[in-house]
This record gives C-alpha cells, sequence and structure tokens, in this order.
C-alpha cells in the first residue's frame, strides 16, 4: 500500500501506460494496461519477482486495493498468463519511449531546485541467462553465458543516487557498448530542462575509452569526467619511480602508504594528451597502483576520491540485482526481457522514493530488502464496507507509527509535472 501511494504521488506506472498504449479490443479487455503495470511493479517492489506469483497473488485483498480495485467485490488481478502475453506484446518503439520515463521522472523531481551538480555514474554487470535467450552469450570476464545490461544512476548534490537508465544488451558487448548513445540522450534532457547544472561522468575503466572523453569534451557545455584507465606496460613505466617511492615509505614505516601523482598521458588512439592521475598505494597486500584520467582541474588526491565515492552506485546495482531480482530475464525475446528490467527498476524507483520519505527515522539508509521485510509484507485485517476499505494493524506491529508520517510527507511534496 505504501508503494501504490508512492505511485500515486509520482505518477509513474499511469505515465508507463500512457506511452505503452492499448491496441486491443476494449470490448474484450478485463485488465488494463495500467492495472497490468500496477500488479506487476507491485508485486516486485513487495519481493514477488516471479510472473508465476501472479497466479497465487491475483485474489490477494490488499494487492487488489493497491491496484485499485476492492478486496472481496471486484474481480480477481490478472493471471501469469495474462501478464506473460503483456510483456511479448511490447514492441521496440515502446521500449524506447519507456526507457526515457525514468528521466523524465528525474526531471520532474529536481526541476523546482536544480543541483548545482549532477554526477553520472555509469557501470555494467551481469545478467546471467539460462536455456535460448535471444541475444545471450558467453562472457569471459564473468565466465558464464550472460546479458551484459548498462546502468546509468544519478547523483545529486546531497549525495542521493537515483536510476536514470537500464539498457539490457547482447552477452558478447564490450562494457561500453552504446555508452555514447544513452549519454547523449541523457544530456539532451538534462541540459534542456536543467541548463545550470553541471554534469560530471564516472565510469570505471570500462568506459575509459576515446569516443567517451571525445564525446565529453565536444559538447556545446563540455562534460567533466572522472574514467578509469586501463593498466599498460607505458603507464607501469611513468608510474615506477613514484610506485618505488612508496615502496621505499612502506618498508621504512610498516604503514599503508597512499600518495597521489599526475602527468600527461596519450594512448595512440587518443586524439591529444590528458591528464592521468596515478594512486601509488602500497599494503600489506603489496603495490596497488590504480589510474584515472579527467579533463578536471584540482588537487589529485580530492579527484581520486570523489571517482572512489562511485561505489555507491554498486549498492544501487546490488539492490537491483540482489533485492529485487533485476536479472529475471527468462523471456525468451530480448524485447521481453528489456520490459522486465524496466518493470523491476520501476519497483525500484518507487521503493527508493518510499526510502526517502523515511528521514529521520531508522529506516532512512535501509537497504530495499530490509523495507520490503519491515514495511511491506505486514500482516493486517482487510474489511470492504460500502464506503471504505479498512486497514486494521495488529495491536503489536511495531512500524504502524510509520504510516502516518510516509502518507503525511508523500502527499506534502509536489507532484512532478511531466513535460
Amino acid at each position: 500500500m505504501l508503494v501504490a501511494e508512492v505511485d500515486r504521488v509520482l505518477g509513474l506506472t499511469a505515465r508507463m501506460a500512457a506511452l505503452v498504449g492499448d491496441s486491443r479490443q476494449a470490448g474484450k479487455v478485463r485488465h488494463s494496461v495500467h492495472d497490468l503495470l500496477r500488479q506487476r511493479i507491485y508485486q516486485i517492489a513487495a519481493g514477488y519477482e516471479d510472473c508465476n506469483d501472479a497466479d497465487r497473488l491475483r485474489g490477494d485483498p490488499v494487492l487488489k486495493v493497491a491496484a485499485g480495485r476492492l478486496p472481496e467485490t471486484d474481480a480477481d488481478l490478472a493471471s501469469q498468463p495474462t501478464l506473460s502475453r503483456f510483456e511479448n506484446g511490447v514492441s521496440r518503439r515502446q521500449l524506447y519511449r519507456l526507457a526515457g520515463v525514468f528521466l523524465d521522472l528525474f526531471v520532474a523531481r529536481h526541476a523546482a531546485a536544480p543541483p548545482e551538480r549532477i554526477i553520472l555514474d555509469l557501470d555494467a554487470t551481469d545478467d546471467e541467462t539460462h536455456g535460448q535467450q535471444e541475444l545471450s552469450g558467453f562472457h569471459g570476464y564473468y565466465d558464464e553465458h550472460c546479458y551484459l545490461p548498462l546502468i546509468v544512476t544519478a547523483e545529486v548534490d546531497d549525495g542521493t543516487q537515483e536510476l536514470l537508465a537500464f539498457v539490457l544488451r547482447p552477452g558478447r558487448s564490450p562494457a561500453s557498448r552504446g555508452a555514447v548513445a544513452v549519454l547523449r540522450r541523457i544530456d539532451q534532457r538534462l541540459r534542456t530542462a536543467l541548463p545550470d547544472t553541471a554534469l560530471l561522468l564516472r565510469g570505471d575503466s570500462g568506459f575509459g575509452l576515446p569516443e567517451v572523453y571525445d564525446w565529453c569534451e565536444e559538447q556545446e557545455q563540455p562534460v567533466d569526467y572522472l574514467l578509469g584507465l586501463a593498466q599498460n606496460s607505458r603507464l607501469k613505466e611513468l608510474a615506477e619511480p613514484y610506485m618505488e617511492r612508496a615502496r621505499a615509505e612502506y618498508e621504512e614505516t610498516g604503514e599503508p602508504v597512499r600518495r597521489f601523482r599526475e602527468f600527461p598521458y596519450a594512448a595512440k588512439t587518443w586524439s591529444h594528451p590528458r591528464r592521468v592521475i596515478l594512486k601509488a598505494e602500497v599494503t600489506a597486500e603489496g603495490p596497488n597502483p590504480r589510474f584515472i584520467v579527467t579533463n578536471m582541474a584540482g588537487d589529485p588526491e580530492e579527484l581520486y576520491d570523489l571517482y572512489a565515492r562511485r561505489g555507491e552506485s554498486e549498492n544501487r546495482i546490488k539492490e537491483l540485482k540482489h533485492d529485487l531480482q533485476i536479472d529475471r530475464t527468462s523471456c525468451h525475446r530480448f524485447a521481453a526481457n528489456q520490459l522486465r528490467v524496466l518493470l523491476h527498476a520501476a519497483a525500484f524507483v518507487l521503493v527508493t522514493c518510499l526510502r526517502g520519505t523515511l528521514a529521520g527515522t531508522e529506516w532512512a539508509r535501509a537497504q530495499v530488502c530490509t523495507l520490503q521485510r519491515d514495511l511491506l509484507k505486514l500482516g493486517v485485517r482487510v474489511k470492504e464496507s460500502v464506503r471504505r476499505v479498512v486497514l486494521q494493524f495488529a495491536s503489536s506491529c511495531l512500524v504502524q507509527e510509520l504510516w502516518p508520517l510516509v502518507l503525511a510527507r508523500l502527499r506534502a511534496g509536489p507532484r512532478p509535472a511531466w513535460g
């Protein structure tokens, strides 16, 4: 019910339903596209990620109320076959439109008070496949057959992370495949809506490629970047004098050593030299040199620490994969699997927005799995009368006092003005 209230305020599933449309014969429709989206996304948000779960939950009274139906007198929600037909019936053009809904929501949430800077974090992860899924491929790094989705999150001034894109890609893709195209779409939307906001791009060495550097530098408003740089023999040669000093200092003191240096560097494929920052680190585990490339001015240590903060975006990927099971891409059709990850991403947006209403409580920084366990999976008594539906908590329920707080904060916030 809390997820449904967040959705009512944000209008997320209503927006998604409008983008998908409905070409079915109206007289034969029992479940609208909006109903199907709400049912599927709310199930995922509560931890019921399999489409098969619908056969058991379609008559659940609380899920029916959340999806806009009366718990006793209205018909049950959609069955698994109905949901599966829907997932396999969405076109690629509709998927393209749906993929922009998270970016639209981000802009709507921040248009009234634009942040000074938005940090875009790029990352790739494995999505293991089983069977005969289209475009599944063997990836040597992960040593498995998989897809290789591209994830883009945005960090704003207060440090919160928001999901902007989750793009499914074939398993044999390099980490950077399609990254510039996705970045171009995000940049155009953000520059139009938030023209005075600076953009910074972060990513590991899989995205440290000339086409990414060149794109950042060639924009009318250049995009700052902090990108990992894979080691090679030339970089090791340039770093060796600094690593030698770090090793000597470690041998003298026995304490971990972490020093920062910088130098210009240009690979053969680069159009010009760029600033490379070296972290010369030696610990009990041995030497640990790391390199990043950047177009930003500033202290090397501060810039490296800013780059290292991208680990927070990896926590969001962990929640997506382990708490919301976004890797349940078991459909044969690639397009159907892309829709599935968008449904899981929508559930993630709703749950993280719910988490945002819990500031000042012990759940303010809780993981998604904790929110599912403590707030979403509660036993209540459901009573339907002529005038209303009542949810009665057990008197010993430890979180019932949170409901008035969450509802008040949701209803006090501004509604997004969809573009």
